[in-house]
């Protein structure tokens, strides 16, 4: 075997995925909001972009009109060539955090009225940003300087709120020993007992508790109905109730199966996590991308809404600095950068509306059964399905419906979801995995609780509407909607 140098000279395809087409595919797969903000910062970093003043007055079609007279010909000459090598476009993402030089006189891009108008919504936003909610550790401790404790007790019981989680129910998970030094002696293992007992009798009723069945026997008060039977219940046969042993638990306490399920209902109302109110939840906001209107003929037609970005267009400033000649090489090297990169943007934005307009059309076009007639008539449908018919990779669908959302008649849905798998039925119809929950749900909540449906007899029951599914997936979905197995659904009468 001989080891040599070889120049050897080979012809390969290669994808090489250039700036401008990364930047188009980022767009593409912004929200609203997050292309909004987008579209913001470049406004900041590029001098050249100008946001063009809307006119009510004026139809979409003027304003683009419009926006394609102020562009001259001679822009398209500062766009990198794409049939260049991209190493100019690859160098301007370098560049691009270059500060403006200083000897540019930028003339102002924005009216005095947009840029009040900015004002007053920067002054809204900060007028409306909520205070930092009450923690529970806060609320503990708030409690613990009305308490008349020794300095010991109260210095282990802030080490005890100090464990405590919103996240965890508000369960002390840890150990009373650990908080204690290891050559405690008595006095200092009962403190610690006291700190707990000082912290679990705070309110929310049941925080601190070391498991449920502490948590709920913390919670219950001599006054409530069925007392006696829930402190039973829940003292040795939380497992039997979970289960739905009734009998069983019929047979240990004496209690009758009515009187049991009393108590159940009692034990329903008490909270299993006291800790989790103070978790602080945050409602999504939702922005449409796309609206959908139905016309007198019944058909759906998808709309963007226009006002929702500004139209962006190069600067007059710039374009005139670069063709009058009065420029120096650099300043002109760097105004051909900026215009390319406004350019691009521009572009990118298009693009983005061009393809989210035909990619929602061709959704709008499959599922028109679901919006006629509610999401039960939802159809099977693939994202490739709608690459193929709107002729664009799989990817660029992903892309297009990521964390985009659709205002029709029935109401806001993400994009997403109007995408589902599906099986045949027995008459060779694809039906759509969620038409089956639906189903399945109705059957489930029309069967007699005294005698509940097993899952290979929700099989057959399904089988009788034309849908064939396995009985695994029937478990599948069952434990998904939250239903319990036939015998924890079950009803115990006497």
């Amino acid at each position: 075997m001989r080891l040599s140098h070889v120049i050897d000279q080979r012809m390969a395809q290669k994808q090489i995925m250039a700036p401008r087409m990364i930047q188009s595919m980022e767009i593409l797969q912004l929200p609203l909001m997050a292309l909004q903000e987008r579209v913001e910062q470049e406004m900041i970093e590029n001098p050249t972009l100008e946001v063009q003043e809307r006119d009510a007055s004026l139809p979409d079609e003027s304003s683009n009109a419009e926006t394609a007279e102020a562009t001259p010909e001679s822009e398209k000459e500062m766009v990198v060539d794409e049939g260049s090598n991209n190493a100019d476009d690859f160098e301007r993402l370098v560049d691009l955090d270059r500060e403006v030089p200083d000897y540019f006189d930028e003339s102002p891009r924005r009216s005095a009225s947009s840029m009040a108008d900015e004002a007053d919504r920067r002054h809204d936003t900060l007028a409306n940003i909520a205070s930092r909610p009450e923690t529970l550790n806060d609320h503990l401790l708030d409690q613990l300087r009305e308490v008349n404790a020794s300095a010991a007790v109260r210095r282990i019981c802030e080490r005890i709120i100090s464990t405590l989680s919103a996240k965890d129910g508000g369960y002390f998970l840890g150990n009373l020993d650990d908080l204690l030094p290891p050559d405690a002696g008595d006095d200092q293992r009962q403190d610690a007992a006291d700190a707990l007992a000082t912290v679990q009798s705070f309110s929310p009723a049941g925080v601190a508790a070391r498991d449920l069945r502490e948590c709920l026997l913390l919670q219950l008060d001599e006054d409530i109905p069925c007392y006696e039977e829930v402190k039973t219940i829940v003292s040795g046969h939380l497992e039997d109730l979970r289960d739905n042993r009734l009998p069983q638990v019929e047979r240990i306490t004496g209690y009758s199966i009515e009187r049991i399920q009393e108590a159940w209902e009692v034990l329903r109302t008490l909270n299993p996590k006291p800790g989790s109110m103070f978790i602080e939840t945050h409602v999504q906001s939702v922005t449409p991308d796309v609206f959908v209107d139905q016309d007198d003929e019944g058909n759906y037609k998808v709309r963007l809404e226009e006002g929702a970005t500004p139209r962006l267009f190069i600067s007059r400033y710039y374009r005139q600095r670069l063709m009058n000649g009065t420029a120096t090489p650099e300043e002109k090297e760097f105004i051909k950068r900026k215009i390319t990169s406004a350019q691009w943007l521009i572009d990118s934005i298009e693009q983005r509306r061009s393809t989210l307009t035909k990619v929602s059309q061709a959704i709008v076009d499959h599922q028109k059964r679901f919006l006629d007639d509610g999401p039960d008539a939802i159809e099977p449908l693939k994202m490739q399905q709608i690459a193929d018919r709107v002729g664009v990779h799989v990817t660029t669908v992903s892309r297009a419906v990521d964390d985009k959302w659709m205002q029709t008649p029935r109401g806001i849905f993400s994009l997403k979801r109007f995408f589902v798998g599906g099986t045949r039925s027995d008459s060779g119809e694809d039906v759509a995995w969620d038409r089956i929950r639906i189903k399945l749900q109705e059957v489930i909540d029309a069967e007699d609780k005294s005698k509940p449906l097993s899952d290979d007899v929700l099989v057959k029951r399904l089988k009788e509407h034309g849908l064939t599914v396995a009985r695994r997936t029937i478990t599948k979905y069952r434990k998904k909607m939250g239903i319990p197995s036939s015998r924890q659904r079950r009803v115990w009468t006497k």
